[in-house]
C-alpha cells in the first residue's frame, strides 16, 4: 500500500520539473514505499530459539527444553543469593596469622519441562561430581510441586514460585572455592521416560540373586591396609549404595511399581538329586568387611564353600548375607513395595568336573539349569529309578530332613539345631524364618523350575517330589502365617502337566495336588514361552504374516497362538526346516491338554489324567478357576530374535 501511495505522491512532486521530473519522482516514491511496506509487513520475526543445551545460562525469555529418554543439559540459573563468605584464621601465637576466605553459593537451576523421572550424573566444569556429597534437592516438575523451603525462606512465602511443570535443582551452600569463587558450569544427565512401557510395569524380580552385599542398603567396607578401606557395595555416584541407587532409579522410571520379588541364591552341587548339596557360598576367603561380616544360616566366611572360578575370578557372586537380606526387605517395605521372597537355586558345577551326567553325556555340563536336576539316572536311561520306589530315597536325600522345629530366632539371627546337612529344605525353611525376622513378607516362593524333579515318578503313578513340596508349603505357612501368599514357580513347560516321551500315552496333571493344596495360594509360572519363529531373510513361514520379528501384532498373536498352541516341532530337524505338526487330540477333542500356551482353557476346565491314552473316570483335585495365575517371572532377552527362545539365558555360564 505504501508503495502505491508514495509512487503517486512522488510523481506529483516531480511533475513540477516537467515529464522527466515526474518519472524520477514516481521511481523514488515507489522505492521509498517498498521500504516502508517491507518494514511494516515483510520483516521475518523470529521467536524464542533454544540455546545450546550444554551451556548454563541465565536469560530472560529462554525456551524451556523438553526431554525424551535421556539427555545431558545445563539449564538456566533461575534463582540465586549473594555468595556466603566464611572467614577462618590460622597461625598466631607470636607468628604470622593467615586469614582464609571460603565461599558458598545458594542457587536454583531450571532444567526442562517436567515431570522427569530422575537426575543421573552431574558435571561441574566438565568434571563429574558426586551429588551424594552435595546438599541439593531435585524437583521433578509435576503439577503438584511445592515451593522450595530455602527459596521461600529467602524470598518470603508470598514471593516464591513453585515452578510447577518445570524440573529444577536447588543447591544449598555449594562450596565454590575450587571453581574460582564463581558458579561452576553444571550439566545434568536427565531421564524422562517417553511413555508406554515404564508406566505399565507393576512388579519386578530383583537380581543378581548372588552377591554377598549387593542387596545391602547400608555401606559395607572392605578393609585394606592401615587407614585404607573401600566401599564394596557402591559403584555409582549419587547414592550411598548401589542398592539405594538402583531402587531410586527403578521407582523413578516405573511410577506404578507395586511389588518386588527378592531372589536370594544358594548353590547346588550336582545334577543327581541324591548327590546334590544345597549350600550358601562365598566369593573369597580372607576378606575382612565392616561394619558387617558375611554370615548365612550360622555359616561364617571361613567355613563356607567357595563358588567356582572362571579365569581366576568367581563364576558367581556369593550368597547374599543374612543381615543384608533383612535390611533389603525392610527397605523395600519402607518404599511402599509389596515383597515376594524368592529362594533361588543356582548350579555351581564348573567345566572340567568329573561328575557323572545322569543324562548319559559323560560328565555334567558346566553351570547347568536347575531344571535338569533329576534322579541318579534320568528317565529313559538304563538303570533309572524312575517309576520305582527307589526314586523316593533319592528325592528324600535332596530335600533333607531339616524340620521346622529345628529353627529358632535369636535377635536378628536364624539359629539352626537340626541334622548336619545342607539340603533344599534347610534353604527354604531358613529363608522363611529370615522373612519372619524382617516382619513378614507378602508372598513366598518355595521353589522354581525344578521340572526334572517334579516329573520323577515312583510306583503307582505317584510324584514324590510334588508331595515333598506340599509338605514344605505347609511348613512355610506355619512359619509365616495366613498373611503371606505362597506358591511354587513352575517352568512354563512344567506347570500344565507331564506327558512323558516314552510312548506310554500317559498324560498326568502332576502338579495338580500342589496347585489345589490349601497352603498354596496361586499357580506360579515362569513364563518364557516362544513368541516368534523369525528367521533371517524372507524365505521363511513367518515372513508371510509379518514385516519383521519386532511386529507388535505378530508377537501379540503368538501369546496364545503359534508354537505351543497351534503347532509344535517334532524334532530339531523339523525346527530347522520349519516342518510344523498341528497340536490335536483325536481321542477326546481336548488339544488344550498339550498346549502350554492355552492357560485360559487349562485354568477353567476340570483335569483328567490319562493312563495309556485312556482318560480316567474321575478328575484330579484341581478346581476350575480355583486359584489365580501368577507370572512369577516373565521376559525376553533384548537381542535379535530373542522372542524365538525367551527361555535361553544369554550368559555363557548358564546352560
Amino acid at each position: 500500500m505504501a508503495t502505491l501511495v508514495l509512487q503517486v505522491a512522488g510523481a506529483a512532486l516531480g511533475g513540477v520539473f516537467g515529464p522527466l521530473g515526474a518519472t524520477i519522482g514516481a521511481a523514488a516514491g515507489a522505492l521509498a514505499g517498498y521500504a516502508v511496506d517491507q518494514y511494516l509487513f515483510g520483516t521475518t520475526v523470529e521467536g524464542a530459539r533454544l540455546s545450546d543445551l550444554n551451556v548454563q545460562r541465565s536469560e530472560e525469555g529462554a525456551a524451556i527444553p523438553r526431554v525424551y529418554g535421556k539427555a545431558r543439559i545445563s539449564g538456566q540459573v533461575i534463582w540465586a543469593t549473594r555468595f556466603e563468605e566464611v572467614v577462618s584464621e590460622e597461625g598466631g601465637k607470636g607468628g604470622p596469622s593467615i586469614v582464609n576466605y571460603s565461599y558458598y553459593a545458594n542457587f536454583a537451576i531450571g532444567l526442562c519441562e517436567g515431570p522427569i523421572a530422575r537426575i543421573g550424573r552431574c558435571w561441574a566444569d566438565g568434571d563429574e561430581i558426586d551429588l551424594a556429597t552435595v546438599y541439593h534437592r531435585v524437583y521433578r516438575g509435576d503439577e503438584g510441586q511445592g515451593a522450595d523451603s530455602l527459596i521461600a525462606a529467602k524470598q518470603g512465602a508470598a514471593g516464591t514460585p513453585a515452578y510447577r511443570g518445570t524440573a529444577i535443582v536447588v543447591f544449598e551452600r555449594l562450596p565454590i572455592t575450587d571453581y574460582g569463587n564463581r558458579l561452576p558450569q553444571l550439566a545434568f544427565e536427565v531421564f524422562r521416560p517417553a511413555g508406554g512401557l515404564e508406566d505399565e510395569i507393576c512388579s519386578v524380580v530383583i537380581i543378581p540373586a548372588a552377591s554377598e552385599f549387593a542387596y545391602d542398603p547400608s555401606p559395607v567396607y572392605l578393609q585394606g591396609g592401615v587407614g585404607s578401606r573401600e566401599t564394596i557395595n557402591r559403584h555409582i555416584d549419587g547414592a550411598v549404595t548401589d542398592w539405594q541407587a538402583s531402587l531410586d532409579e527403578l521407582q523413578a522410571l516405573c511410577p506404578n511399581l507395586r511389588r518386588a520379588a527378592l531372589a536370594v541364591t544358594w548353590f547346588g552341587s550336582d545334577l543327581r538329586a541324591s548327590h546334590c548339596t544345597v549350600t550358601p557360598r562365598v566369593e573369597a576367603y580372607g576378606t575382612t568387611t565392616t561394619p558387617t561380616t558375611w554370615s548365612v544360616s550360622g555359616l561364617v566366611r571361613a567355613g563356607a564353600p567357595l563358588v567356582s572360578q572362571i579365569g581366576g575370578r568367581p563364576a558367581y557372586g556369593g550368597t547374599p548375607s543374612d543381615e543384608s537380606v533383612l535390611r533389603a526387605i525392610v527397605d523395600l517395605k519402607r518404599r511402599g513395595l509389596a515383597v515376594t521372597y524368592y529362594p533361588f537355586l543356582m548350579m555351581d558345577i564348573p567345566s572340567g568336573n568329573s561328575l557323572t551326567d545322569p543324562y548319559g553325556w559323560g560328565t555334567q555340563p558346566a553351570y547347568p539349569w536347575r531344571g535338569r536336576i533329576t534322579a541318579s539316572w534320568a528317565p529313559g536311561m538304563s538303570g533309572t529309578p524312575d517309576k520305582t520306589s527307589a526314586v523316593e530315597a533319592e528325592i528324600a536325600a535332596f530335600m533333607g530332613s531339616a524340620a521346622r522345629t529345628d529353627f529358632a530366632i535369636s535377635g536378628v539371627n536364624v539359629v539352626y539345631s537340626g541334622p548336619a546337612e545342607w539340603s533344599y529344605r534347610r534353604m527354604v525353611l531358613h529363608s522363611a524364618f529370615l522373612c519372619l525376622i524382617a516382619g513378614g513378607v507378602d508372598a513366598f516362593i518355595i521353589g522354581s523350575e525344578l521340572r526334572g524333579l517334579t516329573t520323577l515318578r515312583s510306583t503307582g503313578h505317584a510324584y514324590p517330589f510334588v508331595t515333598a513340596l506340599k509338605a514344605l508349603a505347609a511348613d512355610v505357612r506355619a512359619i509365616l502365617g495366613a498373611g503371606t501368599k505362597i506358591t511354587y514357580a513352575a517352568d512354563w513347560s512344567e506347570y500344565f502337566g507331564h506327558q512323558p516321551a516314552d510312548g506310554s500315552g500317559d498324560a498326568f496333571f502332576h502338579l495338580d495336588p500342589l496347585w489345589s493344596d490349601g497352603a498354596i495360594d496361586a499357580v506360579g509360572i515362569d513364563s518364557y514361552v516362544p513368541l516368534s519363529d523369525w528367521r533371517d531373510g524372507a524365505d521363511h513361514l513367518d515372513a508371510a504374516v509379518a514385516e519383521s520379528g519386532r511386529d507388535i501384532a505378530y508377537l501379540r498373536a503368538n501369546i496364545a497362538g503359534g508354537e505351543g498352541f497351534d503347532w509344535y516341532y517334532g524334532s530339531d530337524a523339523d525346527r530347522a526346516a520349519q516342518i510344523r505338526s498341528p497340536i490335536t487330540d483325536g481321542g477326546y477333542g481336548k488339544p488344550w491338554v498339550y498346549r502350554y500356551k492355552d492357560l485360559k482353557t487349562w485354568w477353567s476346565q476340570p483335569h483328567y489324567n490319562r493312563v495309556g491314552y485312556v482318560e480316567q473316570a474321575s478328575p484330579t483335585s484341581w478346581v476350575p478357576e480355583g486359584k489365580p495365575i501368577w507370572f512369577t517371572e516373565i521376559g525376553c532377552p533384548a537381542i535379535d530374535k530373542g522372542a524365538n527362545e525367551p527361555n535361553i539365558f544369554p550368559d555363557p555360564k548358564v546352560g
